[in-house]
């Protein structure tokens, strides 16, 4: 059986206000065609197809697009709710998407509720999925746990109670069939990519990679968004995000995993790269030496780091030297040369001295700034008090 493993879509994710859904609707096509060219029998998609629980309409079109074009030639597709989705929202279109041929769980059940599932697939040979959609604290640890323990425990229990449901899950596989595990989980061990919610990652949400059990053909990972194995006893892949969602990846060359698996034999893996989306890209440089290499960046997104003193309109002149593709735009500036500090009496000095004094401490040395700050001091004593009624 050959199996497509992707995650962390993220549809409708945009970077600094800028919509990414060309991007998005290429790299989905691009899944696609990569699983027409591998003749893949079944596809897993392991969580958070969207950027948040409400997505627009034009992030549902291209999203509900892809699902529908995967169950072409046969393939069974299997998707799963992850942290950014709507999990409830997911469940009420499982009729839609079972009319057509698509499997959805956005919650977790119970092994009789559609926590498992076996697949016929067209190589003949069944599939038998354990699903675990995302499992939120409040899903797993009771609330009256939660306010009456310390936070240790809680974690403890967490761990052990997604173990415990991993294992129910899991209990009815067999010798003849290839047994899949399709969960969006924190696996202890993994490596952020940068675009992941911190909260729901380490410490409360870690699990062992060690519990899945041994009988498990390969876990198909969603939640962080690198191509990443996280050991254990079986193969357990995170496939990682098809583009690259924040400029913590901006190394993270994106793909989906193959997997071919047959019962009795140890699956093989491998990543096929995706080459859709733009990348992101972090340069540093004083704007002379941004402007030396402005034609080198291409389409990438840019955050840039810019080595220059702080001054207005500082911003404006990266982005007219680099376009919109400068979406985030960084100032480190130098340390000013320590001066003395006139310790005089504020009564001797003027404003215009004082507020230059600032300026300094604070390595903004703008004549423009200062001469604004003149004008508007200008301005505030020139102006009559009204006389009180």
């Amino acid at each position: 059986m050959r199996i497509l493993h992707t995650s962390d879509w993220h549809v409708g994710k945009t970077i600094r206000g800028i919509s990414r859904l060309i991007e998005h609707e290429a790299v989905l096509a691009e899944i696609r065609a990569i699983a027409d060219r591998e003749a893949v029998d079944l596809v897993l998609v392991a969580g958070d197809v969207f950027e948040n629980a409400s997505p627009g309409p034009d992030a549902a079109r291209i999203a509900y697009r892809a699902l529908l074009d995967l169950a072409q030639e046969g393939r069974q597709v299997v998707v799963i709710g992850g942290n950014h989705d709507s999990q409830a929202g997911l469940d009420a279109l499982r009729p839609l998407f079972h009319a057509a041929g698509v499997v959805v769980l956005g919650q977790p059940a119970a092994p009789d509720a559609g926590g498992v599932i076996t697949l016929p697939t067209r190589c003949g040979q069944a599939a038998h999925l354990a699903l675990l959609p995302f499992p939120s604290q409040r899903y797993v640890v009771k609330a009256d746990a939660l306010m009456g323990q310390e936070a240790r425990d809680n974690v403890a229990t967490y761990a052990e109670t997604v173990r415990r449901i991993v294992a129910a899950l899991t209990a009815g596989f067999t010798d003849d069939t290839v047994n899949l595990l399709l969960a969006h989980l924190m696996v202890r061990g993994g490596v952020l990519g940068g675009g992941e919610r911190e909260a729901q990652t380490f410490l409360d949400y870690a699990v062992d990679p060690m519990m899945f059990p041994p009988n498990l053909h390969y876990a198909a990972l969603g939640h962080l968004h690198r191509h990443q194995s996280v050991g254990g006893l079986v193969p357990a892949y995170y496939s990682g995000s098809p583009l690259q969602l924040d400029f913590g990846e901006t190394r993270d060359d994106k793909s989906v995993s193959i997997v071919d698996a047959a019962p009795g034999q140890p699956a093989v893996v491998r990543a096929v790269p995706l080459d859709a989306g733009r990348r992101l890209s972090t340069v540093h440089g004083t704007l002379a030496e941004l402007t030396e290499q402005a034609g080198t960046f291409g389409e990438d997104f840019l955050r840039v780091v810019v080595r220059e003193q702080r001054r207005a309109g500082l911003a404006d002149e990266v982005r007219e030297l680099l376009g919109e593709n400068a979406v985030d735009i960084r100032v480190e500036a130098e340390a000013p040369e320590a001066r003395p500090r006139d310790t005089g009496p504020r009564t001797s000095r003027t404003h215009h001295e004082m507020f230059a004094e600032f300026l300094t401490e604070r390595g903004h040395e703008d004549p423009r700034m200062l001469a604004l700050f003149d004008d508007l001091l200008d301005e505030a004593t020139r102006t009559p008090v009204a006389e009180s009624a």
